[in-house]
């Protein structure tokens, strides 16, 4: 079976992105793509657009995409991606580097935002596709993943996971959990 190619954290109109949501989509179907996850953020109580869910379901593609959202957790500045397959979800401690985190501060993070309810799974090493490796360490028990946190044509496809899973969302959730991701860097 061949690796699958993906990104779990990508921003349209909806939010802070330059493309609509099927122009996102074109994009990373034009590079080749195989997986995209929407996760668009909007407002401090982390409601969503109306027609966001309905949007981001009747796209067409070729793609599995996933619904998603960026969460911003309350008690501090941070952000965690939603990523919702058919029936798991999966959630990811995002851009720990754009707060300028230690590894002791993220992984204190990281327990409390699970204390709170969401169960962190996944971390990014990235910051908008830029590789962070302070992140990439065994000392945060997270899975490591790369996005690209994409909003604007530099980072899109800057960097991707692939993961070995049947072309499925939920098994896709499922091998990342299990750690069967590698993650890219352009």
């Amino acid at each position: 079976m061949p690796l699958l190619r993906g990104n779990l954290h990508a921003h349209t109109t909806f939010s802070d992105g330059i493309r609509t949501p099927a122009g996102l989509v074109a994009e990373y179907e034009r590079l080749g793509y195989d997986f995209l996850a929407i996760t668009d953020h909007f407002n401090h109580d982390n409601l969503v657009h109306p027609d966001y869910e309905d949007t981001i379901a009747a796209l067409e593609s070729e793609l599995l995409i996933f619904r998603g959202i960026e969460l911003g957790y309350g008690r501090f500045d941070q952000h965690v991606g939603r990523v919702r397959g058919d029936e798991e979800t999966l959630y990811i401690l995002n851009h720990p580097a754009r707060y300028k985190l230690t590894v002791a501060e993220t992984v204190d993070r990281m327990h409390e935002i699970r204390r709170a309810g969401w169960p962190l799974e996944a971390i990014e090493v990235t910051d908008t596709g830029m590789y962070r490796p302070l992140y990439d360490t065994d000392a945060i028990p997270l899975v490591k993943i790369a996005t690209d946190d994409a909003h604007r044509p530099p980072h899109f496809g800057r960097a991707w996971i692939e993961v070995d899973a049947p072309r499925d969302r939920d098994a896709i959730i499922r091998a990342i959990r299990a750690g069967d991701v590698r993650a890219v860097f352009k």
